[in-house]
């Protein structure tokens, strides 16, 4: 079944992309990230151009987020503080990533831009969780426990303005929080990525956040960030194709169900080395497209801007 995508100017199979949703909604069920990462990259290998790629993935991840944001809402397990804080800098960086979006749209960068961003960052998130996964098992298989805290994160102790985060039980400085929520939300903005995978970890491993709250607290900052990612693509960019969204989105509520019961299944060790070597393959996917001979040798499109 046909379905014309006005946005993205692609007349398209309404089943591929509804078992896309479900594709990357199984895999975000099963390792509880929200798919951006994996999502985008599938819509631009499927042809639908990096544009409007990044901006239709970001409802998706919004109406992915939401439900799980209530749920954890409703058992207390979000710092509403600490969100905020988060907050404060994603919308920064989140508008920050609107601007340098446009411009390099304007300019004709777009694509190597989001390409070469992708292969540097993946490759480097990838590697490290690869490592840190394959430490774990090793441990896991000697019977050692997981060695959590140290001092290398001590520098955070000593920087100003610090604010107390009761339900965390944190008195840190904002200026790691704020700089974070900014970090995550101008990435988030610009490669279409919701940034949990980035999230978590940083605020496990450089906060020293209880794991109980630390999901929630994070898919909270993400459903804000992301819907004003979506809002300010519409109005600043006009590159979300609305169509495409909802069937990502159908697909998607449907494959997190099933991801969500085998990820239960698992252990956490044996996860979070598959999601290491998925993030990986879709840096090398990406790496490869940057020397591969396209089909297309040139495009002819009207530029604005003369006249």
């Amino acid at each position: 079944m046909q379905l014309y995508l006005p946005i993205a100017e692609l007349t398209v199979n309404i089943f591929l992309y509804l078992g896309m949703g479900a594709a990357v909604g199984f895999i975000s069920g099963m390792f509880g990230v929200g798919g951006g990462f994996l999502l985008t990259p599938l819509l631009i290998f499927s042809g639908i151009t990096p544009a409007v790629a990044v901006a239709t993935v970001t409802p998706q991840i919004v109406a992915s987020s939401t439900s799980a944001a209530i749920s954890y809402w409703r058992r207390r397990m979000i710092d509403p503080k600490m969100t905020l804080f988060l907050l404060f800098g994603g919308i920064i960086g989140s508008s920050l990533g609107v601007v340098v979006f446009r411009k390099l749209r304007a300019l004709g960068q777009l694509d190597l831009i989001i390409s070469l961003s992708y292969v540097t960052f993946l490759g480097l998130i990838g590697g490290l969780m690869l490592r840190e996964a394959l430490r774990a098992l090793w441990r896991a298989r000697r019977g050692r426990q997981p060695r959590r805290g140290g001092s290398h994160h001590l520098w955070i102790s000593g920087l100003p303005f610090k604010v107390r985060f009761r339900r965390s039980k944190l008195y840190v400085s904002a200026i790691p929080v704020i700089g974070l929520g900014l970090s995550i939300g101008f990435l988030g903005t610009v490669l279409g990525i919701g940034g949990g995978f980035i999230m978590v970890p940083a605020l496990i491993y450089l906060l020293r956040m209880p794991t109980n709250v630390v999901i929630g607290t994070s898919l909270g900052y993400i459903l804000f960030t992301m819907a004003l990612a979506t809002v300010l693509h519409s109005l600043a960019t006009g590159a979300v194709d609305l169509l495409l969204a909802i069937l990502l989105m159908i697909g998607g509520v449907v494959g997190a169900q099933f991801g969500a019961q085998l990820g239960q299944a698992m252990r956490g060790e044996q996860l979070r080395l598959l999601l290491a070597l998925l993030v990986l393959g879709v840096a090398i996917r990406f790496l490869l497209s940057l020397f591969l001979k396209p089909e297309d040798l040139y495009s002819i499109s009207l530029m604005a801007g003369f006249g």
